[in-house]
């Protein structure tokens, strides 16, 4: 049976290697791949309508943006193969290893896998192929550990909390938060509460929340 898998990746040589690694897959797929190095190339792929749907996307988490259509990331690819494509697997691959880039990424995107790229050999992109195929999902080690106390506290570090801890990080400061994000000034210093109470801060200033994220490896 053959498979088509659209690889997208800034590096040919990894996308080569994902090529080789898959040839000796277990489920006797023939695979047909096709590569894109970048967003833009990624997104002339995906809405060409003329072109065929793929089962699956092998996506880099961070790419060279499109910045015309204002697509940034891998994250933005995988909304857009959502839209289009939407009985796709993704299986997204990183080199990141802060907790809340790969929890955004599980929230947002829900990908079939999520690998941190430093984590898994050519056996186990295998093992997470075979599982993706059979309709399971598949996370690396360091995704799990990263991500395990995040879940269990979700409702501290929802979209918006976890925003204004990257936006914090980016050097934004409150009064210019609300710039940013669809929120008021009285809301945010609310969540602001929220944060230090998962920090345990009981009466820290915008850089010991940085500080505390960091120490944890959020960010």
């Amino acid at each position: 049976m053959k498979l088509k898998i659209l690889m997208i990746d800034d590096h040919p040589s990894m996308i080569e290697g994902y090529k080789i690694i898959l040839s000796y897959n277990n489920l006797g797929f023939e695979i047909e791949t096709t590569s894109a190095f970048n967003c833009e190339s990624a997104y002339e792929i995906i809405t060409n309508k003329k072109r065929n749907i793929y089962d699956l996307v092998f996506l880099d988490y961070s790419l060279p943006p499109y910045e015309k259509m204002n697509i940034t990331s891998g994250e933005d690819i995988a909304m857009l193969i959502k839209t289009h494509w939407p009985n796709c697997k993704i299986v997204m691959l990183t080199s990141h290893t802060e907790a809340l880039i790969l929890y955004n990424i599980l929230r947002n995107v829900e990908p079939a896998g999520l690998l941190v790229k430093s984590d898994f050999s050519a056996d186990e992109l295998l093992v997470a192929f075979d599982a993706v195929m059979n309709g399971q999902t598949y996370h690396s080690i360091t995704v799990k550990e990263c991500t395990k106390e995040l879940l269990s506290k979700k409702i501290y570090l929802d979209n918006f909390n976890r925003q204004i801890i990257t936006l914090l990080s980016q050097g934004i400061k409150t009064k210019s938060l609300p710039n940013y994000m669809n929120l008021s000034m009285s809301s945010i210093e609310k969540r602001k509460v929220q944060i230090k109470d998962y920090f345990s801060i009981e009466k820290g200033t915008d850089e010991d929340i940085i500080r505390e994220a960091k120490r944890l490896g959020l960010i």
